[in-house]
């Protein structure tokens, strides 16, 4: 599994999937997110601006990555 390192105490979904290298633009992971296709933890997260913090897993087509601090 691979892992983005953030220097603050959260990152939003939205930076988190174009930091990690899976959208190439915010508008593309507004839509990824809006049609359901991230996950948070397992579970659908529809909100592109949920604050994600350490420990935190995503899932996006088939990749995973983690959030740490």
């Amino acid at each position: 599994m691979e892992a983005i390192t953030i220097r603050d105490d959260f990152i939003k979904l939205g930076q988190a999937l174009k930091l990690a290298g899976l959208v190439d633009s915010g508008v593309e992971a507004k839509f990824a997110v809006q049609e359901g296709k991230v996950q948070v933890n397992g579970a659908v997260e529809y909100q592109r601006g949920k604050k994600l913090t350490d420990g935190d897993v995503v899932s996006y087509e088939g990749h995973t990555f983690t959030v740490t601090k």
